[in-house]
């Protein structure tokens, strides 16, 4: 039989073995340590090799034609090493996270599994975080780029006018028109010079003054789109100055001018629209390439994580 004093005993024994497995059920299913530890590493190896990739894209560019890759491999080796980096970033950074977790004792197969790739998916994230916050100037500078590139495609003509007209005749006046941009300010200088045949005196006004007037007249007129009947009649007779041609001929001049410049400015927007849309274009690739790479660092931080999980166990 069993005494009174006996089963005091195994009465105050038995309260105790619910006890021992308390902290199992309240123990936190993520371990927080392991994970910035996969994600400092990740987040480290990740700055170091975007670190070369830019050493070596430099390094294979040269401002020599026929030397150096093109612009179509180097964005294709970008791409590529984009990838890699996060693959071995995020392989190293998830398998960290699986393999310093704590490994819990009696938990089911299935659920183990699951923690190990939520550890490697958590330890991503907060790589990825880490990474944006460093490099947070680049990823403002990519997306500058494209909201740029749609302005510029909006307002491209419209600036190429400008810029064509006014600027490029100012510049003409200064150095007559030595570079491209002031293509304008050529065709301009053309307007004044004298016809050998003629009889009549040149006009003693100061050229510069005459060149600077006609150039905001074309200015003006090329933002409109045409020139105003008053303003070919006031360039004519400027011009029918200083070279001695008759007025009729004086305003044909005035007018073929005008055309070429209209077609410059033209062609000069069309150029600009282009590049425009080609920024445009290489914005929207590089940012679903990104967004690939970046899914494929997730898969693969995962992946390692459940293997470095496995790892642990046995």
């Amino acid at each position: 039989m069993i005494t009174n004093e006996a089963r005091r005993g195994v009465d105050s024994i038995a309260p105790a073995t619910p006890a021992l497995s308390q902290p199992s059920g309240s123990q936190s299913a993520v371990s927080w340590g392991a994970v910035f530890a996969g994600a400092t590493g990740a987040a480290s190896l990740s700055l170091i090799l975007l670190v070369l990739g830019v050493g070596l894209g430099m390094s294979s560019i040269s401002p020599w034609s026929q030397h150096g890759l093109s612009a179509t491999a180097v964005g294709v080796s970008a791409i590529v090493w984009l990838t890699v980096t996060q693959l071995l970033a995020s392989g190293m950074g998830g398998y960290i996270a699986g393999r310093l977790r704590t490994k819990w004792v009696g938990t089911h197969t299935d659920e183990v599994y699951f923690r190990d790739t939520a550890h490697g998916f958590i330890a991503w994230s907060v790589a990825t975080l880490i990474t944006a916050a460093a490099l947070s100037s680049v990823i403002g500078s990519i997306t500058g780029a494209g909201v740029e590139a749609g302005a510029s495609v909006a307002g491209g003509a419209a600036t190429a006018a400008t810029a064509a007209g006014a600027g490029a005749a100012a510049s003409a006046a200064k150095d007559g028109g030595s570079n491209d941009g002031a293509s304008t300010g050529y065709f301009i200088d053309s307007l004044f010079r004298k016809d050998t045949s003629a009889s009549t005196d040149p006009s003693t006004a100061s050229p510069a003054q005459s060149t600077a007037e006609v150039g905001r007249i074309f200015a003006q007129s090329l933002k409109t789109g045409t020139l105003a009947p008053d303003d070919q009649r006031y360039v004519g007779q400027l011009v029918a100055q200083r070279t001695g041609l008759s007025q009729q001929d004086a305003e044909k001049r005035v007018t073929d001018t005008f055309t070429k410049t209209q077609a410059t400015v033209a062609d000069t927007a069309a150029k600009a629209k282009e590049a425009a849309d080609k920024a445009r274009k290489a914005t929207s690739y590089a940012s679903l390439w990104l967004f690939v790479s970046l899914l494929i660092g997730a898969f693969t931080a995962s992946l390692a994580a459940t293997y470095g999980g496995r790892r642990r166990d046995l």
